[in-house]
């Protein structure tokens, strides 16, 4: 897991490369993120579904999240058929000292 730390109020890019068994990247049949904020509550974007699951290049994905609460936020992406794999990393998220 990640140790980035960021503010409520930031906009944070979570991404996610798939490659296949020869290490050539490469679209999963299909792509999901899960994101679960600090009071537990899980959100979940696929790709083709959720306009905010962006897809760069072959293989390549992000979603941009704001970050709405202090703690620790996690996410998890997803792919399934021709590239089954899984990437899980964490954050913290900071609140303001001047409010």
């Amino acid at each position: 897991m990640s140790a980035n730390v960021y503010d409520v109020g930031d906009l944070v890019r979570l991404s996610a490369i798939f490659k296949n068994a020869a290490a050539v990247d490469t679209d999963p049949t299909t792509v999901s993120v899960k994101v679960r904020n600090p009071s537990g509550v899980v959100t979940t974007l696929l790709y083709g579904t959720d306009a905010a699951l962006v897809k760069d290049s072959t293989g390549n994905y992000h979603a941009d999240i704001t970050i709405t609460a202090k703690g620790v936020w996690i996410h998890k992406f997803i792919g399934t058929g021709i590239v089954t794999a899984v990437e899980e990393a964490a954050f913290l998220a900071r609140g303001s000292l001047v409010e």
